[in-house]
């Protein structure tokens, strides 16, 4: 059967009816998390009291969020409760709708010179976008996460920033991903998808802003490390425990892991070329290393696959976006056995990894050479040609 063609715009009003759909599905039974949040945004603003202000996380271990996220759920408390959760989940929503149309031209100047068939691009966000939208709205309506999303929101910005070859705002989305959930660090190895000389400037601006944000808590109230002491129990379903971690809440070993497994994996697929891998890599660490196995992590996982399957490949059917969906978010829905749950995610974590860093990919550097000579000139990158706004053109269909 023939896909019949996409007007440019017409796969983002069906991602938008199908975001909208979903919304109204869960948004009755939404917010689960969201008091976590609207405290936070309350307390950061409020230092009167010294339970809040910048004393917020030594007082307050158990809120995990980073402060750029309170800030932005701060500006909600204004309205009745109510009100302002329901605006903060249309809010979430719709920055899951602007993470695909940021895919979407990151991927269309990823591959500027390539001769890529702008329809098949859009087709393929399409496809994954429909696997992509129920996990966004499960982390922005049914938990009411508002940390995640704008860690994910804003390394989609990074991508975006990176496909540019804009090392300076690369840096700056990177730190406010940071500066909203601290395991927004596994996908830092985006940064070293940059040319080489770009790094510095780079890390210079990620570093600074992160300094920026956190230090003061610490300065004011060295009781602020409490919160990365924070535990949690070790849910019987966790991948954790087919690694061996029996404890019954987080091992002391778990997040830092995390944070160097994610690191070591990201950089890998960096090495390799495949920098579209980073964001699956630095979500694939934290669900097999993280003792909790709340559906709402699977949001991580879906941007990473929504990245690897629009970015990281040509083929039109986005496998690994529905294959994430039916694995991490399907199976809650029909295994019921703890163990068997903790196997499937530990087995999407190794075939995911293994596929995206080691399964042949077709080199089409030699065919973006051939055809740059024409609109652009590409700019070499420590993993092959990049395109600089500030020394071509785009290049035109």
């Amino acid at each position: 059967m023939r896909i019949p063609e996409l007007s440019t715009r017409m796969h983002l009003l069906l991602l938008t009816a199908w975001a909208a759909l979903w919304f109204v599905v869960v948004e009755p039974s939404g917010g689960f998390s969201w008091h976590y949040l609207r405290t936070g945004g309350e307390l950061i603003y409020d230092g009167s009291s010294g339970d809040g202000g910048l004393n917020l996380y030594a007082r307050h271990p158990e809120l995990q969020m980073g402060p750029i996220s309170f800030l932005v759920a701060g500006l909600f408390n204004p309205f009745p409760a109510e009100v302002g959760q329901v605006l903060a989940e249309a809010f979430m929503s719709v920055l899951g709708l602007v993470v695909l149309v940021l895919t979407g031209r990151s991927a269309a100047r990823h591959f500027l010179g390539t001769g890529t068939n702008h329809q098949r691009l859009r087709r393929r966000v399409l496809i994954a976008g429909l696997a992509f939208i129920p996990m966004w709205i499960e982390v922005s309506v049914r938990f009411a996460h508002l940390d995640d999303v704008l860690a994910l929101f804003f390394t989609a910005l990074a991508v975006r920033s990176m496909t540019r070859c804009d090392a300076a705002a690369t840096g700056i989305w990177m730190a406010l991903a940071l500066d909203s959930k601290p395991t927004a660090l596994a996908f830092l190895p985006l940064l070293l998808a940059l040319p080489k000389e770009r790094w510095l400037r780079a890390g210079l601006w990620c570093a600074g802003l992160v300094a920026v944000a956190w230090v003061p808590f610490f300065l004011v109230d060295t009781h602020s490390f409490a919160a990365a002491e924070f535990t949690i129990p070790n849910n019987p379903a966790s991948a954790l425990r087919w690694l061996g971690a029996n404890d019954p809440e987080t091992p002391s070993w778990a997040r830092p892991a995390q944070a160097a497994l994610g690191l070591f994996l990201g950089t890998v697929a960096v090495w390799r070329g495949r920098w579209a891998a980073v964001v699956l890599l630095g979500a694939n660490a934290r669900i097999v290393l993280d003792p909790s196995v709340y559906t709402y992590y699977t949001a991580s996982v879906l941007l990473g696959t929504l990245l690897w399957d629009v970015c990281g490949q040509r083929r039109l059917v986005p496998l690994w976006s529905w294959l994430a969906l039916v694995a991490l978010y399907g199976s809650v829905f029909v295994v019921h056995d703890d163990a068997v749950r903790g196997l499937i995610r530990l087995a999407f974590v190794v075939v995911s990894t293994a596929y995206v860093l080691f399964a042949p990919v077709r080199d089409r550097r030699q065919r973006v050479r051939d055809r740059a000579e024409l609109h652009d000139e590409p700019v070499d990158g420590p993993w092959g040609p990049m395109w600089d706004p500030g020394r071509s053109r785009p290049w035109s269909r």
